[in-house]
């Protein structure tokens, strides 16, 4: 095919794309989310195409900027990205180009200027030293041990069975088996010897023969060079201003060193067009999959991936890691030692406080004895915050966020990156909400995942295919219809999805492997968990609940979209309390007194108290519309007042009593309002049934009175010091206050955040 006419076969491509994101095709309904798989598989298998298709992304990404169409520039430069990530033969002017465009794209408001520097600070690497992008990708997603490049990344792919058919659970596997066949610690490192090399040395390559090299290699000789390479890039990025021509002469040297003195450059031209191999294939990330068993299940997962093969890689962070967390059977176990020293100076032995000479055995033994008195730990005052989950900034993956060195402890780095990833609906959401809250809370307990792990949360939603698509939407998929309107990217790419999943997993082939198909579930999944790096943060709220029984003590519980509240035909036990008032009107509903924090735009605080006979009512954390102020945030905790993203919408069915010639007669009004926290207590002789994230293994009967609030950051209300201040006798006290409790936030990452 003539370059012409590849140009235009891409050209006709995007144009799909683009009018996808524009809503101007309603005929391209049915296949959404298909334009850019589509696209993507067309360089896929002809990589010569790659040039083409980041020339003409450029040219609409230009067109974009000069016409202010700021709705397609994010998902043009998340595919202009991936393209420069696989690709070999771009050009150090094309990689140039993209990088002034980014850098423009930084005076733009948040989220484009965010993922522009993102993108900025990638394109610097990768333009002086290309192909440090796929090689850096595919050593952590395959976990390739090099200590020049140590990070490993997992993807844990979570499924509740009674949520998720088993047609789609078995598509699901399948897949993912059949892509790790394929994916050898060999393969893989052929992949990335032959990759650095295509991409620094270009048409003086011959991929041919390399391809040939490297498949007849024995794995001694295979990890040699997989690691010269490594070494030849990392050293190179490491710089401070690297140079293409020096990572060229490396490159060189090993190349010579692999096919011989006949490759030198210049003397071995390109490869016939019947020799070329096949391109270079970016392997699909490593992917768990797993049953949802409990909200315990993320932590014992978390921990065996963070558990090192041999002890001895502990033994550097033993002053700064507590290991004992590592075991998810002794939780709280702590070992008691008894303290022989008073802590007054006079008992101590004597010559304790001579200094020892340097060199000396006195001196060796110290630094392994503890001194005495209490060594308390000084934890940094963030580390509790969802941001701190986030991965190294500047030598890993940038998850959004250009500030921050990689490490919460001196000598201890995170060099794991955890991907959650979910599928379900709102009630697989609210049982992830569940066991992140749970892993917080022994976080604080037992400081050992925080400092060691990068945790990003992902979504994709799966709904029941029996129910049509207009009533299941609102009702089991109101947060994944929030991620739509706020990342018009998710929408197109991930929400798409949810009604094409089922025909896909019908369609799934079985475990023949004489035939080839493309995993189109596999390949979105790859490229959500790598593109999706912009969290949204969703408030976590607790809801304490006092029963009508009063032998039975209170509970608290979480919930992350909705609390129903309907009211039971029950009356309250004997010994329970009942403040029903007498002389009060019977009907339908039951009598409620109602005390909550108005919510104003002011942001002052206004407590309201009411009392009103109600059939049932309903809070949602997740803004019905693009109208409501106040929702979840793009932005941490941090950045942003409590207020801006802490909101519920409260829908009261008020009973209204009427009297006419006929006789009284009830009738239902709806009445809203927004509140950050609420009491909520019968006055009736009726008791409540709840109902938590429309899950029905979340349901509490005979209820008497609930108070809902945001859920806190475990441990975020500690006293903390205040400025020194002067004491009797002139010394400088310290004052301690009392800390506002943050609060706990749930990232779900998607492509660009909240769009404006």
């Amino acid at each position: 095919m003539e370059s012409s006419d590849v140009e235009l076969d891409l050209q006709r491509s995007m144009q799909a794309v683009l009018r996808e994101l524009s809503a101007q095709a309603p005929a391209l309904q049915s296949n959404q989310g298909m334009w850019r798989w589509s696209l993507h598989k067309k360089v896929e298998r002809d990589p010569g195409k790659s040039p083409a298709l980041v020339r003409i992304l450029l040219r609409e990404l230009e067109k974009a900027e000069s016409e202010d169409l700021r709705h397609v520039i994010i998902p043009l430069l998340h595919t202009l990205m991936y393209v420069l990530t696989k690709a070999t033969g771009i050009t150090e002017e094309l990689h140039r180009r993209t990088y002034a465009f980014c850098t423009r794209l930084l005076t733009l408001p948040t989220p484009y200027c965010t993922v522009a520097l993102d993108c900025a600070i990638r394109l610097k690497t990768e333009t002086a030293v290309p192909g440090t992008l796929y090689q850096r990708m595919v050593i952590a997603e395959q976990n390739l041990r090099n200590e020049l490049y140590p990070y490993q990344e997992r993807v844990f792919l979570f499924v509740d069975p009674e949520l998720v058919s088993a047609s789609v659970c078995s598509a699901l596997l399948l897949e993912i088996e059949a892509a790790q066949e394929q994916q050898t610690p060999e393969a893989c490192m052929r992949h990335v010897v032959s990759h650095a090399l295509q991409a620094a040395l270009g048409e003086a390559c011959h991929a041919g023969a390399l391809h040939r090299k490297l498949q007849t290699s024995s794995h001694r000789t295979l990890e040699h060079y997989f690691h010269a390479v490594v070494a030849a890039v990392e050293q190179t990025a490491s710089e401070a201003s690297p140079s293409r021509a020096e990572h060229l002469e490396r490159l060189e040297e090993i190349y010579c060193s692999l096919l011989g003195p006949a490759a030198a450059r210049g003397r071995c031209g390109g490869d016939p067009v019947q020799d070329r191999p096949p391109g270079v294939p970016l392997p699909s990330p490593g992917i768990t999959f797993h049953l949802w068993a409990g909200e315990e299940q993320l932590w014992k997962e978390l921990v065996l991936f963070l558990r090192p093969r041999s002890p001895l890689r502990l033994s550097a962070d033993l002053e700064a890691l507590d290991l004992q967390g590592l075991r998810p059977d002794q939780e709280l176990a702590r070992v008691s030692v008894l303290s022989t020293d008073s802590g007054i100076e006079r008992d101590l032995p004597l010559g304790a406080n001579e200094p020892s000479a340097p060199g000396s055995p006195e001196m060796e033994r110290a630094g392994l004895q503890r001194k005495g008195g209490i060594k308390k730990r000084a934890w940094p005052p963030d580390f509790l915050m969802p941001g701190s989950w986030d991965g190294p900034p500047g030598l890993h993956r940038r998850t959004g966020r250009p500030s921050g060195d990689g490490e919460l402890l001196p000598g201890v780095s995170r060099l794991h990156t955890a991907r959650v990833l979910v599928l379900g609906d709102d009630r697989m959401l609210g049982r992830l909400a569940q066991s992140y809250h749970r892993l917080r809370k022994r976080e604080s307990q037992k400081f050992c995942l925080t400092p060691r792990l990068s945790l990003q949360l992902y979504y994709i939603p799966v709904l029941a295919p029996e129910e049509p698509a207009a009533s299941r939407q609102p009702e089991l998929g109101e947060l994944a219809a929030f991620l739509g309107r706020a990342d018009p990217w998710y929408e197109s790419t991930v929400n798409t999805l949810c009604p094409a999943i089922h025909k896909l997993a019908e369609m799934s082939p079985s475990l023949d492997t004489s035939r080839t198909v493309d995993p189109f579930l596999l390949d979105v999944i790859t490229y959500y968990v790598r593109m999706g790096t912009q969290p949204i943060y969703f408030q976590i709220y607790m809801v304490k609940i006092f029963f009508g029984d009063l032998s039975q003590d209170p509970t608290e519980d979480i919930f992350l979209t909705e609390l129903k509240v309907k009211i039971q035909d029950s009356k309250f036990p004997k010994d329970g309390f009942s403040p029903r008032r007498r002389g009060m009107a019977e009907g339908p509903g039951a009598e409620l007194s109602m005390c909550y924090q108005k919510g104003l735009l002011s942001h002052r605080p206004r407590e309201v108290t009411i009392s009103l006979r109600a059939t049932g009512l309903v809070l949602k954390a997740i803004p019905a519309s693009d109208t409501e102020v106040s929702g979840p945030s793009q932005q941490p905790p941090t950045a942003a007042p409590v207020t801006d993203h802490i909101c519920l919408n409260v829908s009261v069915t008020e009973v209204v009593k009427s009297s006419n010639l006929a006789g009284r007669s009830f009738s239902t009004v709806t009445n809203t309002f927004r509140t950050a926290n609420i009491q909520i207590q019968s006055q009736d002789q009726r008791l409540l049934t709840l109902l938590l994230d429309k899950d029905n293994q979340r349901t509490f009967r005979d209820v008497a009175r609930l108070e809902v609030a945001p859920c806190p950051e475990p441990c975020s209300g500690v006293q903390k010091p205040k400025a020194p201040w002067s004491g009797s006798h002139g010394q400088k006290e310290m004052e301690t206050v009392k800390a506002k409790p943050k609060p706990l936030l749930m990232p779900i990452n998607t492509f660009s955040g909240v769009v404006q």
